[in-house]
């Protein structure tokens, strides 16, 4: 039913968020996204995962912060791995999300052609009213900054799947 080729409904649908090195704010958007899926009912149904543009964090743990932040909310972070972004990652996604516009343009140099650079978006282009683009980097910051960071990710999470849940949620006969 999907535009993937081959893709049917009952496939689930491919979330990965994309940050600078998979250890703070695409991991939390990745277990933000999760948990907001499950709670509706639909964890079955999509799949988020997390990378990063570079190499530097690949196999270790969310930073410490962001598993705290994260546990402080009530979600559990302990399980990522930092990974990188590849071009397979265009491949097993139906969207890629960018946590700024940094990567929002590599992730477009990237793309091999349209289809792959149209599932490219900002993730706070799912605010209400976005006021702001990026998702700012808090790692070189205190835990405050996780925490606020955490807050902008959540909300634009809950705007991403209210943009989606129509598409996901399976029809009924």
């Amino acid at each position: 039913m999907r535009h993937n080729g081959g893709m049917t409904e009952s496939d689930p649908f491919r979330v990965i968020f994309v940050c600078t090195g998979n250890i703070c704010r695409s991991p939390m958007a990745e277990v933000v996204f999760r948990d907001i899926a499950a709670k509706q009912g639909l964890g079955d149904r999509i799949v988020s995962t997390s990378a990063g543009t570079g190499d530097w964090h690949v196999g270790e743990q969310a930073d410490s912060r962001t598993i705290d932040a994260l546990a402080r909310r009530g979600y559990d972070g302990t399980k990522h791995r930092a990974r990188q972004f590849t071009y397979e990652s265009f491949t097993g996604s139906d969207l890629v999300v960018a946590l700024d516009r940094t990567h929002e343009r590599i992730l477009k140099q990237w793309a091999r052609d349209e289809s792959e650079e149209g599932k490219v978006t900002l993730l706070l282009s799912f605010e209400h009213n976005p006021t702001v683009l990026d998702v700012p980097d808090p790692y070189y910051a205190d835990a405050r900054v996780f925490d606020e960071v955490l807050g902008m990710i959540e909300s634009a999470s809950h705007g991403l799947f209210r943009q989606l849940e129509p598409a996901i949620r399976p029809s009924r006969p």
